[in-house]
């Protein structure tokens, strides 16, 4: 008989981001979590600033913000932690994001299926959360869900 499905809440997707290596490195943390969407928080840090001059985040850290929390979205919307892989990432920056300013992501899977999940997300700071820095869009590939 399996075992039964394990309950996804926010100690265990805090587990799961202190596992991800680049999770670590890049100090991100859980912000909130929902049924089928979830929100992390990147502190600004000197280390990924892209441009010195101007103090501006990288855009690949950015970019990890928002794919890891795609991924924590398909996570509960499955409602299990299995295996996935981004299959197609795309993002718009609309704006560079503050220097000294935390940068939040969140990201909705609005659409899922037995094999992909389809994921909208964005990246703000919590001062302004309708001004939006970065937009994306995803696709994942899942693997096989476990017997219930």
């Amino acid at each position: 008989m399996p075992a039964p499905p394990v309950k996804i809440d926010a100690t265990l997707v805090e587990t799961i981001i202190r596992h991800i290596p680049h999770c670590v490195e890049l100090g991100m943390r859980l912000a909130d979590l929902g049924p089928d969407w979830a929100m992390l928080a990147l502190p600004y840090d000197q280390r990924l600033v892209g441009d010195p001059e101007t103090g501006v985040l990288h855009g690949g850290a950015v970019s990890s913000v928002i794919d890891t929390v795609c991924g924590l979205a398909v996570t509960m919307a499955r409602g299990q932690v299995a295996g996935m892989a981004t299959l197609d990432l795309r993002i718009d920056y609309l704006k560079p994001a503050t220097p000294g300013q935390e940068l939040l992501a969140r990201a909705d899977c609005f659409k899922l299926t037995r094999n992909i999940a389809f994921v909208r997300g964005r990246a703000f700071h919590a001062s302004a959360p309708g001004d939006t820095v970065a937009a994306s869009a995803a696709v994942f590939m899942l693997e096989p869900a476990a017997s219930r």
